[in-house]
């Protein structure tokens, strides 16, 4: 299973570990489907680290599961942070607070390991990930100065179709 991340700045296809984190992925792919991230601003944007959304408030504090309660982690030994383009859920610094807002890393971030449930890794756009790191930012809250989104979300069932 896959998705395309449509942003103001290019597309970002994403390959999904339904598989794998199957409670996560319902509810990503769930929220995709609704619409619930279209017009979601990237509000986190720190460069050689991660690029975050998914918050409809736009604060970094809001977004809620399909559920209308955090989720459990879905940790595995055998998905790691070990690449750029790595996707996962964030969580708000506690264990088992999963609710809509996800990340993609810009590098290996092997630290975030067991801490963050992931739940794919990009297969495409990587020139637009390379563009949302280049984004200038306020360096106290990491908030970018101009405002760029996550506009709508495309489902694919092949992981490979265009």
């Amino acid at each position: 299973m896959s998705v395309t991340l449509h942003t103001d700045l290019g597309d970002i296809k994403i390959e999904l570990f339904c598989d794998s984190v199957p409670k996560s992925c319902e509810n990503f792919l769930a929220l995709c489907a609704s619409g619930y991230y279209n017009d979601n601003i990237f509000h986190r944007n720190i460069k050689g680290f991660i690029v975050q959304t998914g918050d409809p408030t736009g604060t970094g504090k809001g977004g809620t599961s399909i559920w209308g309660k955090k989720i459990e982690d879905e940790f595995r030994e055998t998905i790691k942070h070990n690449a750029r383009g790595v996707v996962s859920m964030a969580n708000s610094g506690h264990p088992n607070t999963n609710g809509s807002q996800f990340f993609i890393t810009y590098a290996k971030q092997p630290n975030l390991d067991m801490k963050y449930t992931v739940i794919g890794k990009m297969i495409d756009g990587f020139e637009t990930l390379d563009d949302l790191e280049k984004v200038p930012v306020n360096e106290k809250t990491y908030r970018p100065t101009q405002d760029f989104y996550l506009r709508r979300v495309t489902i694919h069932a092949n992981p490979l179709a265009d």
